[in-house]
């Protein structure tokens, strides 16, 4: 079973506070449903942006959340333009910003994924 997007996100702000770095929901979305999208802070000017990978990927859907990385190292103004299309899109989206100056998250990421029936929640 799927988690809610407001229970992930929790989830994942708790994680990475405590693993002693920082995490803030920038833009609260659909508690139940909501598309997530992470934004990581590089502290240097540049910014990664994470996604949900489209679901058309798999042929056989996930019980958690799988995330594709969309930007590596841009400008914030690229990132917000992405979100800006978002908003026409769907308005419900969650934004987490994260800081990590190595650009190191743990996120499940589509590519990385496991054997059928696997946890994705791995908070």
């Amino acid at each position: 079973m799927r988690v809610t997007s407001d229970f992930f996100v929790s989830a994942l702000v708790r994680r990475v506070f405590g693993e002693g770095g920082f995490a803030a929901v920038f833009r609260r979305g659909a508690p139940e449903a909501g598309a997530v999208f992470i934004c990581v802070d590089r502290l240097d000017g540049n910014f990664d942006f994470y996604g949900p990978a489209p679901q058309a990927m798999f042929s056989s859907l996930p019980d958690g959340r799988l995330f594709e990385q969309i930007f590596e190292q841009v400008d914030k103004d690229v990132i917000d333009t992405r979100l800006a299309s978002e908003a026409r899109m769907d308005p419900d989206y969650w934004l987490v910003d994260i800081e990590a100056r190595d650009g190191q998250i743990d996120l499940p990421m589509a590519q990385d994924k496991p054997e059928p029936g696997a946890d994705f929640f791995r908070f």
